[in-house]
């Protein structure tokens, strides 16, 4: 990589040059981009992406994909940050420039771990989706071709021959609407999803597809190149990696918005023993509160609920000294023999700290890991309430955590609408006085809810965590020297490799 001591400035681009760099407001970035930009351009329009795919994760999780309100939602979202989302919009060429470049820039950062990648994937999945929602039908055609995608609508001479099999496998097609819809002849291979479902008219190798219904092949083919496209960067980062102007900015990239490292080097030793109690009941969210009652009440846990509740310890600062106190001395008043104790319970609490086996420092179970994984059986007390709770048990609950009638109905609206994590959020807001702004607080681990908890010294740990779950630009760890720095660099050198790999991505 090279940097210039002279500031270079953007390619002049007139007319139909701009309009040919960027023909749609969405895309399948198959192309790098090859113009120069400087480090401060490059920090905010990483920033700016970061900000977008946030907003989408918060709003998918907060409303019904597809549904007016979350359509208007985001596409406010995406109007006020600049990017490109309309066809019809006048000299688009600078919100799709922007757009272009800030999603290379991500995928050098999200594209270190497998979680980094689900996650970048997942938003920006969503994102086409939006696009691709509002896109014109006479352009459709278009960006397919655009795309690689080998997809051609068929004539309506054709569509009127085959329109009774046509209906009878699509369910989001009734007599009358055919007429308005386009439908797409298309490779079987490219339509298993809906070969699986059993929601696509085939014959002769192909399958007759409907509009409303190509919106997950295109997906499902955009997810496979960019997670070939991410999987393929990952091999070439330590060229990139080498530079030391970049590689803070893009460090602090991966974590900004997949959330605080809660392990124990940053919180060790945050808190007291003495602290617990009072923190359950004002802090804890409610699958963690319910486990500490449990433990209190029982003086014992299953396996399940010791290493839910014992990782979520661990994360708001608990050392292996006090995690091996506090659980011996709650199991001892159950009347277990501390030798006992010593010999079934202590390796696997030095275990979760990294101290035993494999040396893995585990760190505490996200949202969608208690919701989805390891169900409670008669007995147990982890999992989530909101998951995992009869609704008539979940009631009482709240009405013993003073939550008011009002409260528990929405609580219980959300719950039955399956937002089980927007009803935590909900629960946190009125146990705390904190109302979320629209997309700007979603929680994905338990460990959030206690960190944005007021709770004595606790809350110096968490300041940084706060800030972040706020909505609040995130702080860049970037050197004096890259803050200052007004040279111009080489996207193109930057992203070279994407150059080298780019033909082998869109095969």
């Amino acid at each position: 990589m090279e940097f210039s001591g002279v500031k270079r400035r953007k390619p002049w681009l007139i007319g139909d040059q701009r309009k040919a760099s960027y023909p749609h407001s969405l895309q399948f970035y198959l192309q790098p981009p090859s113009e120069n930009i400087s480090l401060i351009e490059f920090e905010n329009l990483a920033i700016d992406r970061l900000k977008l795919l946030k907003s989408v994760e918060n709003l998918g999780v907060s409303y019904v994909k597809g549904t007016e309100l979350y359509q208007s939602k985001l596409e406010a979202e995406i109007r006020r940050l600049k990017f490109s989302y309309r066809e019809s919009l006048e000299d688009e060429y600078e919100p799709r420039r922007k757009d272009h470049i800030s999603h290379f820039i991500l995928r050098l950062a999200y594209c270190q771990s497998e979680d980094l990648r689900r996650w970048f994937i997942q938003q920006e999945m969503d994102l086409l989706r939006f696009r691709f929602s509002i896109l014109p039908k006479d352009k459709i055609q278009s960006f397919l071709q655009d795309s690689h995608l080998h997809f051609e609508a068929i004539s309506e001479e054709e569509k009127n021959l085959r329109e009774q099999e046509i209906i009878a496998s699509s369910t989001s097609l009734g007599g009358p609407k055919l007429e308005l819809e386009y439908v797409y002849k298309i490779p079987f291979a490219d339509a298993l999803d809906l070969f699986r479902g059993r929601k696509v008219y085939l014959e002769n190798g192909f399958a007759y597809v409907p509009l409303k219904d190509i919106v997950a092949i295109i997906l499902n083919e955009f997810r496979a190149k960019l997670s070939k496209a991410l999987a393929l960067t990952a091999r070439s980062l330590p060229a990139v990696q080498s530079d030391e102007r970049l590689q803070p900015l893009l460090n602090h990239l991966s974590h900004s918005y997949i959330g605080q490292d809660y392990s124990i080097q940053g919180n060790a030793g945050k808190i007291s023993l003495d602290q617990i109690d009072s923190l359950s009941t004002k802090s804890f969210p409610p699958c963690m509160r319910q486990l500490h009652k449990a433990l209190r009440e029982n003086h014992h846990l299953r396996h399940g609920g010791r290493m839910q509740y014992g990782l979520f310890l661990k994360g708001i600062g608990l050392t292996l000294e006090q995690a091996l106190q506090f659980w011996k001395q709650e199991f001892i008043k159950g009347k277990m023999d501390p030798d006992k104790f010593d010999k079934g319970y202590s390796y696997n609490i030095r275990h979760s700290f990294g101290k035993e086996g494999k040396r893995t420092d585990y760190t505490p179970f996200s949202c969608l890991k208690i919701i989805l994984t390891n169900p409670p059986s008669q007995g147990d007390y982890h999992g989530c309430p909101f998951r995992h709770s009869d609704p008539e048990l979940l009631k009482q609950k709240l009405q013993s955590y003073k939550i008011t009638p009002g409260g528990i109905s929405q609580i219980l609206d959300l719950v039955k609408g399956t937002h089980y994590q927007v009803a935590c959020q909900k629960y946190f807001e009125m146990t705390h006085n904190k109302i979320s702004q629209c997309g700007q607080m979603v929680f994905k681990e338990p460990n959030e809810k206690d960190a944005l908890a007021p709770s004595g010294n606790v809350k110096r740990h968490i300041a940084a965590a706060q800030s972040q779950r706020s909505g609040m630009r995130p702080t860049l760890p970037i050197t004096a020297q890259c803050r200052v720095v007004t040279t111009a660099f080489s996207a193109s050198c930057l992203l070279k490799q994407y150059s080298r790999l780019s033909s082998s991505v869109q095969g």
